[in-house]
């Protein structure tokens, strides 16, 4: 069974010391820097909406165990960078899978839902047979393909992100990789994420 993994490959180091010195420059207000600053400068910056500062900071995911279908959505986020398992050098013939839990847990659903799986892969492994290239054959994958992805964006597009992905309405499986993104940026920049708190119970994100 497949696990959802999100990894984070690198952060700007010092990330909320650098949101506080670029926008200090704004104000030319240097001569108030000290230790731990920064916690209210960002609170204040966020709650006056100039979010813009928040942009000189990055952070790069890796995110693993995911379908192609929750990968089409996040790609549609256009101020990221992202390199993607490819579906055209990378032989598919034992591809693994996500399933919904909606489909798992209703009997015929799963039964259709794995024969399709079964049926799709068979006809990719046919095509392979047949010397059809990867590039081609790939053309009979089903968008619950487990596939990777790197995503890099700067922390006001991680919050735009977040705040989007993370909502009820947001589909489930974007919305766990959301929140799984959120647990890892708190840890290191707290104070530009500190507004966002996942809800448990419901798996949600809400903001505070």
């Amino acid at each position: 069974m497949l696990t959802l993994k999100v990894e984070l490959l690198s952060i700007t180091p010092n990330a909320e010391k650098l949101i506080e010195a670029a926008g200090r420059t704004s104000y030319l207000s240097f001569d108030k820097q000290g230790e731990e600053t920064e916690k209210r400068f960002i609170r204040m910056l966020i709650k006056s909406g100039h979010l813009s500062v928040l942009e000189h900071a990055y952070a790069t995911f890796r995110i693993s165990g995911a379908s192609r279908s929750s990968t089409h959505q996040l790609v549609r986020h256009r101020l990221c960078s992202f390199i993607q398992q490819s579906q055209r050098y990378v032989d598919e013939s034992h591809f693994h899978y996500i399933e919904p839990d909606s489909i798992k847990n209703d009997p015929e659903a799963h039964s259709i839902f794995v024969d399709f799986m079964d049926q799709a892969k068979a006809a990719y492994l046919k095509l392979s047979g047949l010397k059809i290239k990867k590039e081609d054959a790939r053309y009979v994958l089903p968008n619950a393909v487990e596939s990777q992805i790197v995503v890099s964006a700067n922390f006001r597009q991680w919050r735009h992100i977040i705040d989007l992905r993370g909502k009820p309405q947001s589909q489930w499986e974007i919305r766990k990789i959301a929140i799984e993104i959120l647990r890892i940026l708190k840890k290191h920049a707290p104070n530009v994420f500190g507004d966002f708190e996942v809800d448990e119970e419901k798996k949600i994100i809400r903001k505070v």
